[in-house]
């Protein structure tokens, strides 16, 4: 039985549970459609600059954008009755306050024909939603969050994908979540395409079907089981186990991933595992992480933020075939120290061991050169890097400026010949202001 019929199933059975008495009863004390909906505009001011201590793919010295960014949600409640009706809509404009053709490609903005970063770019979408009792399908363009499947919201818009979400809460003790998507819509983008890109796949006309369980998030033990299909590339399954008490967060992930149908990307036979520790005394955190890669293939995924291990971090995703790597990161709370509102988080992860040579050849991850006449992997062999990453934020606690935020952020990756990535030093500045409109 495939994801996707075992998502039907689920769905149906889910539904059939629910009953018409609970949907009434969650249909009473509902708000309704305009009472319980939301609106909110954030305005994102981003200024990204990239300085390449190697030479780039590009062939630039840095890349530097900086753009102004509105990002509208609309979030309606329920009609009333046994199956309530609502909607979300989303709305975004990006606008480039500087980014020449010298020094574009940031992934802030779009870029034209002659590799100029658009002066302006937009979208839209939303989504239909039905709710019976606690359960909820919704159908069109969307944010997903799940370890298998997860947009990403790191640049000036968010990334969306089109198709339809199941989540469920019938129990208190377990969130399920189902999903079945046929397009995505790039940080950088106006459009949604029917293709999902990850480091050795890309599939044009494909699908990815997910179905997965949070279990007991509300408690100190929890965990969560997921599996994931994407179309003839491959089967993906996720566990995670984590503990919170008393300071003391453990958190263990795992993934296996296997070639599937047509095998578009190659033979797959991949498992990535992470374990990390944070502790937390007053005003100090610490983590310490440990992450392997087991395969002769990179942990690979689709959606910007569909890796949930320790060590996949702002640059790198320490995913590397083979690879092992270790963090240490530091975080203060300045509050208690008589600034409200700011923190500061540093951390250094460092990979080895990376091995990409024995990578099936012709698969998306050892490719055939045709001016070389050979297969040219991603990695080779004996590749290690390491990353620093240092961030202070500010958020405005109080008065009219309440909720404004600025994150500076310092990021220091670098790398051999063998790991493939870019040596490379990275300055992020982000303004946000969020702006609740409230129920219509």
């Amino acid at each position: 039985m495939t994801v996707r019929s075992v998502t039907c199933c689920l769905l149906l059975a889910i539904c059939a549970r629910s009953g018409t008495a609970l949907a009434s009863d969650t249909s009473e004390t509902s708000p309704g459609f305009r009472d319980g909906s939301s609106f909110e505009v954030l305005s994102r001011n981003f200024y990204l600059n990239n300085d390449f201590r190697t030479p780039s793919p590009s062939g630039k010295n840095y890349t530097q954008e900086w753009a102004q960014g509105f990002i509208s949600s609309f979030e309606s409640g329920f009609t009333g009755g046994t199956v309530g009706v609502g909607i979300d809509a989303h709305a975004f404009v990006g606008l480039k306050l500087d980014g020449g053709k010298g020094h574009s490609g940031t992934g802030l903005l779009p870029l034209d024909q002659e590799g100029r970063s658009e002066n302006d770019y937009s979208s839209a979408g939303g989504a239909l939603k039905l709710r019976t009792s606690r359960t909820t399908l919704a159908f069109g363009e969307m944010m997903v969050e799940t370890p298998v499947f997860d947009t990403a919201d790191k640049r000036l818009q968010p990334e969306y994908a089109t198709g339809f979400l199941m989540e469920s809460r019938e129990s208190n003790d377990v969130h399920w979540l189902a999903g079945h998507f046929t397009a995505f819509k790039n940080q950088n983008a106006s459009t949604s395409q029917g293709n999902f890109s990850g480091y050795g796949v890309s599939t044009e006309t494909g699908s990815i079907d997910f179905i997965g369980a949070n279990f007991f998030e509300e408690r100190p033990l929890g965990g969560a089981l997921y599996a994931s299909q994407l179309s003839d590339t491959w089967r993906q399954y996720y566990a995670n186990l984590h503990m919170k008490q008393s300071g003391v967060l453990l958190d263990s992930n795992v993934y296996h991933t296997t070639d599937y149908g047509d095998a578009v990307a190659g033979a797959i036979d991949n498992t990535a595992y992470s374990l990390s520790g944070k502790y937390t005394a007053g005003a100090h955190a610490f983590t310490l992480a440990y992450q392997k890669i087991n395969g002769d293939t990179p942990f690979d995924f689709v959606g910007g933020d569909s890796i949930y291990l320790a060590n996949s971090i702002k640059y790198a995703d320490f995913n590397g075939p083979h690879e092992r790597s270790w963090q240490v990161r530091y975080d203060l709370d300045l509050s208690s120290l008589g600034a409200p509102g700011l923190k500061f988080m540093s951390r250094y992860v460092t990979g080895r061991g990376i091995d990409g040579t024995h990578a099936p050849q012709g698969g998306g991850y050892n490719p055939f050169d045709e001016s070389l006449g050979r297969y040219v992997p991603q990695q080779g062999d004996g590749g290690r890097h390491w990353e620093r990453d240092i961030d202070l934020r500010y958020v405005v606690q109080s008065g009219a400026a309440k909720d404004l935020s600025l994150q500076l952020s310092h990021v220091t990756h670098r790398a051999n010949s063998a790991q493939g990535g870019d040596d490379i030093d990275r300055i992020y500045i982000v303004i946000e202001y969020p702006i609740k409109l409230g129920p219509f």
